[in-house]
């Protein structure tokens, strides 16, 4: 599905039931969904609602040198993403933030979330555009029942943050933290232009939403003060009262961040590089927080699986005084691209994104074990004995041939291998072509890689037909649709 109006996509949502019965709530140390208590693992899903398109390299007119190229995803993607969370065992999602604009951005044709002022000294806007994205997340996050954690602003310049606001009025970075700056003033107004916004699709404000669990204050706003924590969950609180609140700071937690009233859940993140990335941590933040609020490990990654899984089997066993973490994400997921492969992040240690439900093309980055792990504390904090099996896939998008040499599904979600096959007439009978097909490779260029090519010996003038099969370990899925192709 390309991008459709708003107001078919209000009426398509409209017409389906509400996947949440309830707001997400916090009692103590312990969140709840309902009367039910609420704990979720997975794999981090940065962009659902933006994405870095490595295969494209770097900008050479961002003169900071890494400067990438961003794109939104389609409807189809979006759904696709969220699909293949919830159905591998996903509860709940943290997202990245909302990018800034900055001065190079027009140079290499990125579009962000926010936009600065009209007028010297006025309100940040909201880009209509970036925010049907957003709404689109929303909408398909309480269809297909996924929680979100939304945060608001980056400490880092990743994406456009605290030092592109501050230079919307001429002040430093620092004014971010300073609650007298024209900076901080700023944050405030995009706080409220987001969490009053009303869903062009579910037709609800965002306070009012349930597929939203909670707001973060931030990204790793590791410069939070307490009159800049205590004034903005305050404001937050105020707009959204029926949603949690977490606190964005990380490495070390604030005690007036864990008697603070408005605040639910304490979170850090755990890498190599801040020598915190051990079960340890965990522990010594449980006992820090005291039962007093919620915790999470809202990032935590960049390592060997064996050291993932001793982190992620403390988040799910380790209790101080009988209060554990409510839950943790691994870093990080990318899914699939809309003309079939998948979308990829390569990190400064060498790691690789995540890609569902796992691909042996992956075997250098453990994908597989790192899966394996995620789904097992999934299964674990539900109280299940064993982790489900995988559902069966839904069936591929097969998209218009254009080339024999480059065959492009949109791959389903939870599909590891494809069936590929042809026949002359519309409704068979159907040859195999290619089966055992992966669209798992890692690093996939689509301007370099196609996923399969029809090399067979064709009759000119002959009009061909397509159709893909998914598979997966629990079974195939049914046959995409059929797609034509006349071989001159």
């Amino acid at each position: 599905m390309k991008w459709l109006s708003s107001g078919l996509l209000l009426c398509f949502f409209s017409s389906q039931t509400m996947a949440f019965e309830h707001f997400i709530s916090r009692k103590g140390h312990e969140l709840f969904d309902g009367e039910k208590v609420f704990r979720f693992a997975g794999l981090h899903a940065p962009e659902l609602h933006r994405i870095e398109n490595d295969a494209l390299g770097t900008c050479p007119e961002d003169p900071r040198g890494w400067g990438q190229y961003f794109q939104w995803p389609t409807a189809d993607e979006q759904a696709n993403w969220i699909k293949a969370l919830v159905k591998s065992g996903h509860k709940a999602m943290r997202i990245y933030v909302l990018s800034v604009a900055q001065q190079s951005d027009q140079a290499c044709g990125r579009e962000t979330h926010i936009l600065p002022p009209l007028t010297k000294g006025g309100n940040p806007r909201l880009n209509e555009k970036a925010m049907l994205v957003y709404d689109n997340m929303i909408a398909l996050a309480d269809k297909h029942g996924l929680r979100l954690i939304l945060p608001f602003i980056d400490h880092w310049q990743w994406w456009g943050g605290r030092e592109q606001l501050a230079a919307f009025y001429d002040e430093p970075q620092e004014a971010f933290y300073d609650i007298q700056s024209q900076t901080y003033k700023a944050y405030l107004n995009i706080i409220e232009q987001v969490i009053s916004r009303k869903n062009t699709i579910t037709g609800r404000h965002y306070y009012a939403e349930k597929a939203i669990m909670a707001w973060e204050t931030g990204n790793e706003l590791k410069d939070t003060t307490e009159p800049f924590l205590e004034t903005t969950v305050a404001l937050i609180d105020n707009l959204a009262p029926h949603q949690l609140i977490v606190d964005g700071n990380y490495l070390q937690l604030n005690d007036y961040a864990i008697t603070n009233p408005h605040v639910d859940i304490i979170s850090n993140h755990f890498y190599t590089t801040n020598n915190n990335n051990k079960p340890e941590t965990i522990k010594q933040n449980l006992a820090q927080i005291a039962g007093r609020k919620a915790y999470m490990v809202g990032e935590f990654g960049l390592t060997d699986a064996s050291t993932l899984n001793d982190i992620m089997q403390t988040a799910v066993h380790y209790e101080y005084q009988g209060a554990q973490a409510v839950g943790a994400f691994i870093w990080g997921f990318r899914g699939h691209r809309h003309n079939g492969g998948f979308y990829f992040h390569k990190e400064y240690t060498g790691h690789y994104s995540y890609h569902l439900p796992g691909f042996m093309d992956a075997k250098e980055n453990q994908e597989l074990a790192v899966v394996d792990l995620v789904r097992l504390a999934q299964a674990q904090m539900s109280g299940l004995a064993k982790v489900p099996a995988l559902p069966v896939p839904e069936a591929p998008v097969l998209r218009p041939i254009n080339s024999l040499q480059n065959i492009q599904w949109l791959g389903a979600p939870l599909g590891q291998h494809y069936r590929i096959e042809r026949s002359t007439k519309a409704e068979g009978p159907w040859k195999v072509i290619g089966d055992n097909i992966s669209d798992g490779k890692q690093a996939f260029n689509p301007a370099k890689d196609s996923l399969f090519a029809d090399k067979d010996a064709l009759r000119k003038g002959q009009t061909y037909f397509y159709r893909v099969i998914a598979l997966n370990v629990s079974g195939e899925s049914a046959q995409s649709n059929v797609q034509s192709f006349k071989f001159e």
